[in-house]
């Protein structure tokens, strides 16, 4: 899986699956974002965060 790297030096940024060099050093790995959507439609909540659930029930 590739990863993406950013030189800690210059600031360039590269894909990789392993860690690559840049300006005589090794790229240091950038952290991975935070997923902002639902992963299925079970997990989805699209109304505001300060209405109630909907358990169905209604």
């Amino acid at each position: 899986m590739e990863k993406t790297y950013e030189c800690p030096n210059c600031g360039k940024r590269r894909n990789a699956e392993e860690a690559p060099e840049c300006c005589g050093k090794t790229m240091k790995p950038l952290p991975l974002e935070a997923c902002a959507s639902a992963f299925s439609a079970e997990n989805s909540r699209p109304m505001q965060d300060e209405e109630p659930c909907d358990d169905s029930r209604g």
